[in-house]
């Protein structure tokens, strides 16, 4: 956070129409001079590097380690021109990103800016200070505040709330008392016709020793498919012994040698059996592996990632309240940096506007997913297997439940998981009228976790789509 002993801010000659400003609250900061077009970009800081011996040694001591950050490489760095003075946001209108190239630091607007309004980026879930704006304030706490009392509701958690020193952020946190409930999926294959399978390729093998030879030859000859982990290579079954060879398109060339019958087709499971039902279903094509994954269950979860939970839903409540205030629906939608991530994630906020835009796909989750969008057109191109996908990996806090377009967008955009509000019993995607993630066919799959603290009371049509 920018402090200053002066309340006087110099003037500061930027095209991009930023102004530096002092305000009672925050100290300087940096404000638009006029209105900001989404996605500009306002300012490239170059940055000034310290050694790590030399920072241990002088810089950690000085006005300095107010202002410096770990870069890539490990050394500490100092962003110069506006980039010390931008001001720490739960609910950030800049992103920035560092490259290293040119050993400087782009900034850029995630949505249109006001005359006037503070621009200001997200520093990171440990803070030495806390942040203005981490509440919302209400004029009147004791009138409705749109909310049902959820903003006051937040202070009522305290005990996995703010983090002091004295606890540690990696003690995993009981699951009783975590904020959120997760959507158990229903059981997947618990009866025949549910059972997925594909065809491979297989040959009765009529002398065990032939067997060892065999898995020699497909060792060997590099024809081993891991697709075909989760089954037994081998199985006996009314007195004969059948090796398991391939799912390729075209019948494996064995060696001749072994003058073995030629390979024939069947249907074998593809998947591990996850319960014992699915198990018992599943050895009637083929002995299949037993691997129960903790499917429906919580991880642990430490304090630490509790807490950046808890701010990633207040980041929500905000985005909605202020949605309501400029007389959109209160739906609200936020991708926070993944907790432990790098510095240089991409974070995005949205709210729905509908009622603005005069247009039926402006949901909060859909203008989000284009502000992501907008954010990585100045990435460089990537070969990595899912780079061209949104928000893999990434996790997303809303205000309601999605509905099945944006139920379908986030499954589309590879999503990690998301979390809500408030359920939409008869439109929504993730748990209300179904759950999309989890039906049969679908190519991706994403967890679903309801928040169950401060449930609100905010009520808007049953019948609409969130």
């Amino acid at each position: 956070m920018s402090v200053s002993s002066s309340s006087i801010a110099p003037e500061h000659l930027n095209s991009s129409g930023c102004r530096i400003q002092y305000s009672e609250s925050k100290g300087r900061g940096v404000y638009a001079s006029r209105e900001i077009p989404r996605n500009t970009v306002i300012e490239i800081s170059p940055v000034l590097f310290f050694g790590k011996e030399e920072y241990e040694k002088y810089g950690k001591y000085t006005v300095l380690d107010h202002y410096t950050f770990k870069w890539k490489d490990g050394r500490m760095a100092l962003a110069l021109g506006l980039g010390s003075l931008f001001n720490h946001s739960n609910s950030p209108n800049v992103s920035y990103t560092l490259d290293p190239c040119t050993d400087s630091i782009r900034y850029r607007t995630v949505r249109n800016i006001d005359p006037d309004e503070e621009l200001c980026i997200f520093y990171g879930h440990n803070l030495w200070f806390d942040p203005v704006d981490t509440t919302v304030s209400v004029i009147n706490p004791e009138l409705e505040d749109g909310w049902g009392g959820l903003s006051a509701a937040w202070n009522d958690h305290d005990d996995l709330g703010k983090l002091s020193n004295s606890v540690d952020q990696n003690e995993i946190a009981d699951d009783h008392s975590l904020p959120f409930t997760m959507l158990k999926p229903p059981p997947e294959e618990e009866d025949l016709a549910t059972v997925r399978t594909v065809l491979a390729w297989v040959v009765d093998v009529p002398e065990s020793r032939q067997i060892t030879t065999l898995l020699k030859w497909l060792k060997n000859s590099g024809s081993e498919d891991p697709s075909l982990g989760h089954l037994k290579r081998i199985r006996k079954q009314d007195g004969k012994t059948t090796l398991l060879l391939s799912v390729d398109p075209t019948p494996p060339e064995l060696p001749v040698e072994l003058e073995l019958a030629s390979p024939f087709q069947i249907p074998v499971p593809s998947s591990a059996a996850l319960t014992l039902t699915s198990l018992s279903l599943k050895a009637t094509f083929w002995p299949t592996f037993y691997a129960p994954k903790r499917k429906g269950e919580v991880e642990h979860w430490s304090r630490g990632k509790v807490e950046w939970a808890r701010e990633a839903m207040k980041v929500v409540e905000t985005e909605a309240l202020k949605s309501q205030s400029e007389n959109e629906l209160p739906i609200s939608a936020f991708m926070p940096a993944s907790y432990g991530g790098g510095e240089d994630e991409k974070v995005a906020v949205a709210h729905d506007t509908r009622t603005s835009n005069s247009h039926p796909l402006r949901h909060a989750v859909l203008n989000l997913i284009r502000r992501v969008a907008d954010l990585e057109v100045d990435k460089s191109s990537s070969s990595e297997n899912g780079s061209n996908y949104l928000l893999t990996g990434r996790s997303v806090f809303l205000s309601h439940e999605p509905c099945i377009m944006c139920s379908m967008a986030l499954l589309h955009s590879r999503v990690k998981q998301i979390f809500y509000l408030n359920p939409m019993r008869r439109t929504g995607g993730c748990g209300g009228v179904t759950c999309l993630p989890t039906l049969q066919g679908v190519n991706h799959r994403f967890e679903v976790f309801l928040w169950k603290e401060g449930v609100s009371k905010l009520v808007i049509n049953e019948a609409l789509d969130a």
